[in-house]
């Protein structure tokens, strides 16, 4: 039995006609009548019976009716789904990232692609570094944005955007009178960490530090940047932070640049080179809307106050018109580029 058995059933069912459903289906009646005596064959019963004047359905073939509509359908949606995910339209996109990179742009990327794109389930997932790269390989997720260093042969790496490292201070500390310091100033100062095992930046950081002539001397490490904030009000230290970080709002921490060159905290975009077309189209809207993008301090500052209003006011969908206004300036301005 096949496909198109269901399908010439179908018409004649619907036409109660050979004449009529062979017109339809645009073939000639006799090879009709043919493929549905094959399949009364197979079927070892009758499906219509057939009069001079009439055609009518059997008991059998009304309860073959419902059976062949159910199939056909689910042919129909399994066809047009399978297109829909060959294309990119549809399927799922799982996202790996460090709870500190969704300081930046990421969030509003990920907004404009749903946007795009509703069919596409979104889902994201928070994790150590070595974890995303783990994570990569066993196809667990699609896409990773990190900072850690990426010489991994089988994944693709490129720099989805620019950060500096800047150093958070307790408040007092005798550094915080300078507008800009250099890494040695840390050299006596105890150090809260990213734990070293978990993350190459952080292990990163440590070398830039034996580069500028100290070991540091950690005190605490922890999982993610932003929990280094909380250690430092606590005042167990310094810590070195993606600039990012630094629009966080936290009682007892400043927040001092590094004098040039400083350690960079670039977030890259890695992912596998056989990709599905789903994280493809993620890919090209990322590398739109980033090359359009104001700088990131501009856009991490403008999220970081919208994200203030909305905490300090009961009218929360201001972060969502917020979101929305800066994809659409992105956009904007990558129309003026392309027509320039």
């Amino acid at each position: 039995m096949e496909l198109r058995h269901l399908r010439y059933f179908l018409v004649v069912a619907e036409e109660l006609s050979f004449t009529a459903a062979a017109a339809r289906l645009r073939i000639s009646q006799p090879p009709l009548s043919q493929q549905i005596q094959d399949l009364e064959t197979e079927l070892k019963t009758p499906l219509f019976l057939r009069t001079s004047r009439k055609v009518e359905l059997t008991s059998a073939g009304i309860a073959f009716l419902d059976h062949v509509r159910s199939i056909l359908g689910q042919v129909g949606q399994a066809v047009e789904q399978t297109r829909a995910i060959g294309s990119g339209k549809s399927g799922k996109l799982d996202i790996g990232a460090t709870g500190s990179v969704l300081l930046g742009p990421l969030a509003s990327i990920i907004a404009a692609y749903r946007r795009q794109h509703p069919e596409v389930l979104v889902r994201l997932h928070e994790m150590a570094p070595l974890a995303q790269f783990d994570s990569l390989h066993a196809r667990k997720t699609d896409i990773s944005f990190l900072r850690s260093p990426t010489e991994d042969p089988e994944l693709v790496s490129e720099v989805a955007w620019r950060e500096q490292v800047w150093v958070a201070l307790p408040t007092g500390h005798p550094l915080s009178r300078r507008d800009r310091l250099r890494l040695a100033d840390l050299r006596n100062d105890d150090h809260v960490f990213l734990r070293l095992e978990d993350s190459p930046f952080a292990q990163y950081l440590r070398d830039c530090c034996v580069e500028a002539g100290f070991i540091p001397r950690i005190s605490q490490q922890v999982v993610e940047a932003y929990s280094l904030t909380s250690l430092v009000a606590g005042g167990l230290g310094v810590a070195l932070v993606p600039e990012s970080v630094r629009h966080l709002s936290r009682r007892g921490v400043i927040y001092r640049p590094l004098c040039e060159p400083a350690p960079a905290a670039d977030v890259k975009m890695v992912f596998r080179p056989d990709s599905n077309p789903v994280v493809a189209r993620f890919v090209e809207l990322a590398r739109e809307l980033l090359q359009a993008a104001p700088s990131l301090e501009t856009v991490v500052a403008r999220n970081a106050k919208s994200r203030a209003n909305s905490n300090s006011s009961d009218d929360s969908p201001r972060t969502g018109k917020h979101e929305q206004h800066v994809v659409q300036e992105r956009r904007r301005r990558s129309r003026v580029r392309v027509s320039e």
